[in-house]
């Protein structure tokens, strides 16, 4: 039988109404379903969702802000400590926490939500888990824990989003009740990274998918997205309210890295690894330890993370505020004035930080990227001193080599870091790279070393 011999293509394209025989079957496959009736009410639901659980996330951080100005600001000027809280203030507040916060994590359904330690968290959680996500996060952040609020604000937009979903729909339709959840925590996380793409970029890094699979998941978590930035923004001016964004207002001039930074780049990336993963294998020995006797072992271990942050503020003088709490105003202090924290300040803050951050990981509840990348900060400052290596270099090591370490995902550690970064990411970029690949590498061999427990 003779073989069929190829047509040549048709510069002119096919003609009106004929079907494209140039078109791949898989691009042909995704056009059908990016077409059809069912994924274009997915993204419908997708809009409409995000408006909900922005406002409801809007809400979220700004009562938790609220209250942790009340309880670090407000309460210590009250009482007669006008310029700061005293060095003993974190451990009355943490004890707090823990006897608040554990028979929410022991009694109520979905204890409090999943554990930081393990991450971000896996599927969105159903939404009878709420009442529990938002009572942890409200005892523990305001109070001192030293954890972000990303954890929490994904699992609230998650939750909310699955809500607006039937239950018979949502196990008729598995995989499509995952895609609005995905969208949820994007719209939910939309602008608490400083950028709605930051927090999209991470859930697709996560999920590990190629091909058509990930352009479908990409659009309801891009729209969702962009809502939840439009609410954001719109609430925070209209109310005169902060959203607690991750953001570096004030920064070292950089320049262009030279050779030597570069080189310096790999050590101090791989030290932050280091850290990194110490403390979260710290958080490991924590989970362990409080998954018996729960109640009086969470309240336990409230307030050993109570007696590291007093520790860091007797040993140095400076605020407890900067070693307890997520980070993010520490994080914009050190950036903005560097030479204000000396060398041994800075390796107190990251033993003392380090130790409270890894005893929460394993025990208490909020996020855990936060203050890993105030710990970042914090080395590749310490580091900036090195011959060669200037301040604004060590900072963009320490930003890019921290979110990598935590969060496996170095692509979106990257981005975080340049967005970071302001208007030093054209030069900053390279070396920015060139860290959160070491400490992803570093990391994971750490990890697999010494895997965590399943």
């Amino acid at each position: 039988m003779a073989s069929e011999q190829p047509s040549a293509p048709n510069p002119s394209g096919p003609a009106p109404g004929a079907p494209d025989r140039t078109e791949a079957p898989g691009a042909a496959q995704l056009k059908s379903l990016l077409l059809s009736p069912g994924y274009l009410q997915l993204l419908v639901l997708a809009a409409l969702v995000g408006v909900p659980v922005s406002l409801v996330a809007f809400g979220f951080v700004g009562l938790e802000h609220q209250l942790q100005h009340w309880v670090w600001e407000s309460l210590p000027d009250a009482v007669g400590y006008h310029q700061q809280p005293p060095w003993w203030w974190p451990l009355p507040a943490l004890a707090l926490a823990g006897v608040l916060i554990a028979p929410v994590l022991y009694r109520l359904p979905g204890h409090g939500g999943h554990l930081p330690v393990r991450g971000l968290g896996g599927p969105p959680l159903p939404p009878v888990t709420l009442p529990s996500v938002v009572l942890a996060a409200l005892i523990a952040l305001p109070l001192g824990v030293s954890l972000g609020p990303e954890a929490p604000l994904m699992a609230i937009g998650g939750g909310l989003a699955l809500l607006g979903v039937a239950r018979a729909k949502r196990e008729e339709h598995p995989k499509a009740a995952a895609m609005i959840g995905m969208a949820g925590s994007c719209a939910a996380i939309a602008t608490i990274f400083g950028n709605p793409l930051v927090g999209c970029v991470m859930v697709l890094e996560a999920a590990g998918l190629g091909g058509p699979q990930l352009l479908l998941l990409v659009l309801p978590c891009l729209l969702a997205s962009g809502i939840g930035a439009l609410v954001f923004t719109g609430f925070g001016h209209w109310t005169g309210l902060g959203i607690g964004a991750l953001a570096l207002p004030s920064l070292p001039k950089s320049g262009v890295p030279d050779a030597s930074e570069l080189l310096w780049a790999v050590p101090i990336a791989a030290l932050i690894a280091v850290v990194v993963v110490g403390a979260q294998t710290l958080g490991w020995r924590a989970a362990a330890f409080t998954e018996r006797r729960t109640p009086w072992r969470t309240v336990v271990c409230a307030l050993a993370v109570g007696v590291a942050i007093a520790a860091y503020a007797l040993c140095t003088g400076r605020s407890p505020a900067e070693a307890a709490l997520s980070g993010q105003a520490t994080l914009a202090q050190l950036a903005a004035d560097p030479h204000s924290w000396g060398v041994g300040a800075l390796v107190l803050l990251v033993l003392f930080k380090g130790l409270a951050w890894g005893v929460s990981l394993g025990s208490l509840r909020g996020g855990p990227i936060f203050p890993a990348i105030l710990l970042g900060a914090a080395v590749g400052v310490a580091c900036s001193g090195l011959p060669g290596l200037g301040t604004a270099s060590g900072l963009s090591i320490g930003l890019a080599a921290s979110g990598a370490a935590i969060t496996g995902l170095p692509v979106t550690a990257t981005l975080l870091a340049i967005l970071l970064v302001g208007v030093n990411a054209p030069d900053a970029s390279p070396l920015m790279i060139v860290s959160a690949v070491i400490s992803f590498v570093v990391a994971t061999v750490l990890k697999r070393v010494a895997p965590a427990p399943a």
